[in-house]
């Protein structure tokens, strides 16, 4: 016999079904991203997405290359902020998600991303942010997240770097993050899956027992800063597709010491930590899809 929304619940609680289990099984299922299909580039805007990653990674390669101990993150975001605005690139982070404005005053809108890079240290796995009060030690860790905007597109990519001499812990962490990009990227094949690339990334971090962070992906770019197909770095089966000539897109594994559960600092809602408050490392790169497999767009001259 069907259960009725106000009759009494078939567990035995007392309660009416429809506020017992009839609230379970009604509950609306999560709606999913919507998606838009992946940014396909032509030769001729492929040629302005080039010159926009290697100025990115030519930024990134050179104030990777100043920081030592001492180092305040309020100074990396210093540097990056000027070497972007005189190469006549916007710096992509400044003011996210809203639309960019003057980078000189840039008017930062409540809730928007306000500064120029990502600075992550140790046990933040991404999205911090540069303050002068955040000054780097010897063996810490840091990601540096570079994003710039030049003529309309895109260049992103980040690498972790050591401040001064870092501990086996801090090490293990940076290599097999290194790693995991490495073997994401040599797991790109035309004709190939997206899913390919999550599932040689798990299994490495898996074998050096560290956790693959799932809540942050990579993503499609080109003309959009985000877009699909959205880059999991684990097998993910709802967001697999086939790997198509003039796709551009991201991968940017973030490896977890411990688990790869992670958390929000409720207090800028930027920041992300790591659940467990244990070491946190990450590489990226821009990829292109080619009939030879990937090329990686974000290398420094």
């Amino acid at each position: 016999m069907k259960i009725g929304r106000n009759d009494p619940c078939f567990c035995g609680s007392g309660k009416k079904h429809k506020k017992c289990h009839g609230a379970l099984l009604e509950a609306p299922k999560p709606a999913r991203r919507r998606r838009t299909g992946p940014q396909i580039l032509l030769e001729g805007d492929l040629a302005k997405m080039r010159r926009a990653c290697r100025l990115a990674a030519n930024i990134l390669e050179k104030a990777c290359a100043l920081i030592q101990p001492g180092t305040t993150t309020e100074e990396i975001n210093s540097w990056i902020h000027r070497m972007t605005v005189d190469a006549g690139a916007y710096p992509s982070p400044l003011n996210y998600p809203r639309s960019p404005t003057d980078p000189e005053d840039p008017v930062i809108d409540d809730g928007a991303f306000p500064k120029s890079v990502c600075t992550s240290i140790n046990n933040v796995v991404c999205h911090g942010i540069p303050r002068p009060t955040d000054v780097l030690k010897d063996g810490d860790i840091v990601n540096i997240d570079v994003t710039v905007t030049l003529d309309g597109f895109y260049g992103d990519t980040s690498r972790t770097v050591y401040v001064g001499t870092p501990s086996p812990a801090a090490r293990a962490v940076t290599e097999t993050a290194r790693e995991c990009l490495e073997l994401g990227i040599a797991a790109v094949r035309c004709g190939g899956r997206l899913i390919d690339i999550g599932a040689a990334i798990l299994a490495h971090a898996d074998a050096r027992g560290m956790g693959v962070v799932r809540d942050f992906t990579g993503h499609g770019i080109g003309r959009v800063f985000h877009g699909d197909p959205q880059v999991c770095h684990y097998p993910n089966k709802d967001l697999d597709c086939e790997l198509i000539p003039g796709m551009t897109f991201t991968i940017e594994p973030m490896i977890n010491e411990g688990t790869w559960q992670v958390r929000i600092d409720k207090s800028d809602n930027w920041t992300v930590f790591t659940a467990d408050g244990k070491l946190s490392a990450q590489f990226e790169h821009t990829i292109n899809v080619n009939e030879n497999g990937a090329e990686i767009l974000t290398i420094p001259d």
